[in-house]
């Protein structure tokens, strides 16, 4: 059982049986006496990824998730959906959806992840905060782009486009923040 009181940023509770995952929690005072302190969160249900908000008594109680997070690794794409496998036991996901469409541009075949496994099933799929890409198509490295912040488009190795710096050319390998989809630096 997690106490109210507990919960903070990236706890995996279980709410009408399904897990949600506390994307913000904030602390609220009572201002009678003997008022309880009340826990207002905003969470994900990680089966239907609604996010919702509730506000619960500091002194309520909810359910541990069967969750689990394993590292995993991502093996090939198959059509629309990506084949993932667990680290531990060597067992075989194939993901689809919305939860693979959004990080299949980050994917190199062999690439890392972390696995939101709950009840046998996955229900999350965690990027690195940076991954390394190679630049496949770009204009003609830019002069002067190092004395001015300019930037231009590129296509990386798995499709997806960014802005990057002026200077860099084709064949480069750069890091790319997984969270916001902008260049970090060259690799």
């Amino acid at each position: 059982m997690i106490n109210a009181n507990d919960l903070r940023r990236g706890i995996v509770f279980q709410l009408d049986s399904a897990p949600c995952i506390v994307i913000d929690v904030s602390f609220q005072s009572p201002t009678a006496r003997g008022g309880n302190t009340l826990v207002k969160t905003k969470y994900r249900n990680l089966i239907t990824g609604q996010v919702l908000n509730s506000s619960f008594k500091s002194g309520d109680r909810m359910d541990e998730a069967d969750f689990v997070r394993r590292k995993g690794q991502f093996l090939y794409a198959s059509g629309d959906q990506g084949v993932f496998m667990d680290q531990e036991n060597y067992e075989q996901y194939e993901i689809s959806g919305e939860l693979y469409d959004e990080i299949k541009g980050y994917l190199l075949e062999s690439g890392e992840v972390t696995l939101g496994v709950f009840n046998d099933q996955v229900v999350t799929l965690e990027l690195p905060q940076v991954v390394e890409l190679t630049v496949t198509e770009t204009a003609p490295a830019i002069k002067n782009a190092t004395a001015t912040a300019q930037t231009k488009e590129a296509i990386l190795e798995t499709g997806i486009s960014l802005q990057v710096p002026g200077y860099l050319v084709e064949g480069e390998k750069i890091k790319v923040d997984t969270r916001e989809c902008r260049f970090v630096s060259r690799a």
